[in-house]
């Protein structure tokens, strides 16, 4: 119930206002898009990019490094929103599943990776 409420409470445009910065800087960079268009990266439940099935040391550098980013972005913004850390990247997850689009990859609740069709997106059940 607590997980419940904090979740609620996270706004979704405080939700879209974190994951707008990382978001933008990510598509900057060609190595993101060109792995997250080829399916070996993909959105995770938890707020942080994943690799799709092996992964090359530099594939491993550029996910490490987005995912150091969006941490430090989810800490802040979970204090500012009197959240905990995880409740805020699991809303935040939530909402980056939801805005992936057909050929991208994504973590389903129960840990497979599944690529979006024009359905939406399976979801964890705690997202708002």
């Amino acid at each position: 119930m607590m997980r419940s409420k904090l979740l609620a409470g996270i706004g979704a445009a405080a939700v879209l206002a974190v994951l707008a910065v990382p978001a933008l800087a990510q598509q900057r960079d060609p190595a993101y898009a060109a792995a997250r268009e080829a399916g070996k990266v993909g959105e995770k439940p938890d707020g942080y990019l994943g690799i799709v099935g092996a992964a090359d040391p530099a594939l491993q550098r550029l996910v490490d490094d987005i995912n150091i980013k969006r941490k430090a972005i989810y800490m802040e913004k979970a204090r500012e929103q009197n959240a905990t850390p995880e409740a805020y990247a699991l809303t935040a997850g939530c909402q980056a599943i939801a805005r992936t689009v057909p050929g991208e990859k994504y973590m389903a609740p129960d840990g497979t990776w599944q690529t979006r069709t024009s359905a939406p997106p399976v979801r964890d059940q705690r997202c708002p």
